[in-house]
């Protein structure tokens, strides 16, 4: 990464963060620069700043695990005994877990594998599959990229639930009254964060830093405290003690890898978080503060066992003393709540991508900040997760049951990651093939393993996730796939746009004053609302402007290719708009750019001529009847492209006709 880049980073992160503590008020239209100079003077560093705000968003999920991953290994369904033996190999599981798979692979190897500074499996696809989208090659990462991103909405919808059930079923530690209102608690909790999410966080975001800190810091001391009852417990850091209990509990042993895996769910989570950040706060997060505070936890928790092996039902709420439990249970309960909001932002973060990418349909996209260009709502996917996420509260009742169904889609998710960035390492770290297949044949192996032993969790609620990912897939490449068939039957008849301006050279044809803008999919070709308006009004506006928008491999395009601009004849000019994956088009903006680069246009008054076409499922070879059908259902319901686009409604023609896809 470059360091002007990361130098961005860290001047835009810090000036957001103390404008939000200052809770400076939002004018919309104000320079950019002027509050960078605002606020350039503030007497804190940076660096540090984006390291307390990364630490918020990126390490709520793996941050939240020790709520129940030690639980998992000895007191659910495929739990071993409270032994000295058990503990040690346990504990040494999870240090090696979070050394390869947390440290070694996301933080050292995947971070690296950024799109122009961002991150994430719809990132890393877009990254691995430019010089192949045509070939066999090609396609297959397409698949992988997708089927990966549609088991994130499967982590979108557990995590919330497990991490704040997991939170509230503290209060049964402290006293068995609550028990009944454990599941009840949980639910109100998630609605008022859904019926949150339409607000934005860009006021209380302020304090998830923080909260998060405290949160590690409480972690660690927990940790500390119960580690001087039975210090011999850090002898777990010598793998021989995992070889050892994986050696003498056979199968049941390897099984206790599913619950040893849950330790780091949030992998996956952090590398999505990369664009937000950078690499090195993140990294330093993790170094200095997540990994040890998390290390000694788990140590921590292992040390209560060996000291009290009845513990084991909820071993991290029996490390505190019952004066604490409340305040712990309260804390908790705060951490899982940021945790979920940054997984539920992950989500609408991918749906945006996902959209601008061609793989799903328009959908509404509110800015829920005028500073922040990340802070988004998507009102579908959050209603969506909604009801996902309490209706699993409701019919798994608590956390130990929603672990059975944790970690199946993240491992295959992790599998696909690992995959992928070997095509990187070799294509654009230009890694010798024997040093690339044996850093992704180890990761592989401890990611298959993982995997295994998830996998067994299928019939007890892991077939939750596989199913969101499985029809999450089949909506993306329905939907990408019934593209290409409408753009190749567009084609078919299509005239091309060069032609067309000829034509009229050679013709008189009735023009009325203004300027008329014509969006279409293809530069090349005429718009079929231009042809009709044409058939129709048999007349053409004095300026016509045809514009098209395309989606480039990369989260941002520079300001100073944004815009193309082809004058034509006879008053006609083509326009092509490039916008990233993380990037929202503005049409009326773009039409202003225009209107800079010398193009007489004024946005304020221009006729919108779109094309509203009403497609009818045919038949072929190419797409099945039944995914034809499932495409026209997408597309009619899809967000309009007027709302879509920004365009002010009251100067929006539609025209359009039936085309059989």
């Amino acid at each position: 990464m470059g360091i002007s880049l990361q130098q961005r980073r860290l001047e835009e992160a810090s000036i957001g963060y103390l404008e939000s503590a200052a809770r400076l008020s939002e004018a919309s239209g104000e320079d950019a620069s002027e509050a960078h100079h605002a606020t350039a003077h503030a007497g804190k560093s940076p660096l540090a700043l984006l390291c307390l705000t990364a630490i918020g968003v990126v390490y709520g999920d793996i941050g939240t695990s020790p709520l129940y991953a030690i639980r998992e290994c000895f007191f659910g369904p495929h739990g071993v005994p409270v032994s000295q033996v058990n503990v040690l190999g346990v504990l040494s599981l999870i240090v090696w877990a979070l050394i390869i798979v947390v440290t070694l692979k996301y933080h050292v190897y995947v971070l690296r594998a950024d799109n122009h500074g961002e991150g994430g499996i719809l990132a890393l696809m877009s990254l691995v599959r430019k010089d192949h989208d045509r070939s066999a090659r090609g396609a297959v990462m397409v698949a992988f990229g997708l089927f990966g991103a549609a088991l994130l909405y499967g982590d979108g919808v557990l995590t919330p639930a497990i991490s704040v059930l997991s939170a509230i079923e503290g209060l049964e530690v402290a006293t068995p009254f609550f028990s009944p209102f454990v599941v009840p608690i949980t639910v109100v909790i998630l609605i008022g964060l859904f019926l949150f999410q339409r607000r934005g966080t860009a006021g209380v975001g302020v304090i998830f830093g923080p909260v998060i800190l405290i949160w590690f810091a409480t972690l660690a001391v927990l940790g500390v405290i119960n580690i001087a009852h039975a210090p011999g417990v850090l002898a777990a850091v010598n793998p021989a003690y995992a070889i050892t209990f994986l050696h003498q509990n056979g199968a049941m042993g390897y099984l206790v890898l599913g619950a040893v895996f849950l330790v780091a769910t949030g992998g996956e989570a952090l590398y999505a978080d990369l664009g937000h950040f950078g690499e090195l706060p993140i990294q330093i997060d993790w170094f200095a503060i997540v990994g040890p505070s998390l290390l000694l936890n788990y140590f921590g928790q292992g040390a209560l066992l060996l000291h009290d092996p009845e513990m084991a039902h909820n071993p991290f709420y029996r490390m505190a003393p019952s004066w604490a439990l409340y305040p712990l249970v309260v804390l908790a309960a705060m951490a899982t709540i940021i945790a979920s909001q940054a997984v539920i932002s992950g989500v609408f973060s991918l749906t945006r991508q996902a959209v601008q990418l061609g793989f799903a349909p328009r959908v509404e996209i509110i800015h829920t900040s005028s500073r922040e260009i990340g802070q988004i709502y998507i009102p579908g996917a959050n209603w969506g997760l909604m009801v996902g996420t309490i209706g699993l509260v409701i019919a798994f009742q608590n956390s130990s049951n929603l672990a059975a169904a944790y970690g199946v889609a993240v491992t295959t998710t992790m599998i696909i990651t690992t995959l992928l960035a070997y095509v990187v390492s070799r294509r654009l770290w230009k890694w010798s093939l024997p040093v690339a297949v044996l850093v992704t044949v180890g990761f592989l192996i401890g990611d298959l393993a993982f995997f295994g032993a998830n996998i067994v969790k299928v019939a007890q609620g892991g077939w939750f996730p596989l199913l969101i990912g499985i029809v999450g897939f089949v909506l993306f490449t329905t939907w990408q796939k019934g593209r290409a068939l409408l753009a190749a039957e567009l084609d078919k008849t299509a005239l091309p746009l060069s032609t067309f301006v000829e034509d009229l050279q050679r013709h008189n044809v009735t023009r009325v004053p203004g300027t008329a803008v014509f969006l279409n999919s293809s530069a090349e070709n005429t718009p079929i609302a231009l042809l009709h308006n044409l058939k129709l009004n048999r007349m053409l506006h004095e300026r016509n402007f045809v514009l098209t928008l395309v989606t480039e491999e990369v989260p941002y395009v520079p300001a100073a290719h944004r815009l193309s601009i082809e004058p034509l004849a006879v008053g006609f000019c083509r326009l092509v708009a490039r916008y990233g994956f993380k990037e929202d088009p503005d049409v009326p903006a773009l039409l202003a750019l225009a209107r800079e680069q010398g193009q007489p246009i004024d946005p304020a008054n221009v006729t919108y001529i779109l094309s509203n076409n009403s497609l009818i499922p045919g038949r072929g070879p190419a797409l099945a009847r039944w995914r034809r059908r499932l495409f026209v259902f997408l597309s009619r319901n899809a967000l309009r492209p007027s709302l879509f686009f920004r365009l002010p409604l009251n100067r929006v023609i539609e025209l359009g006709m039936q085309i059989t896809v």
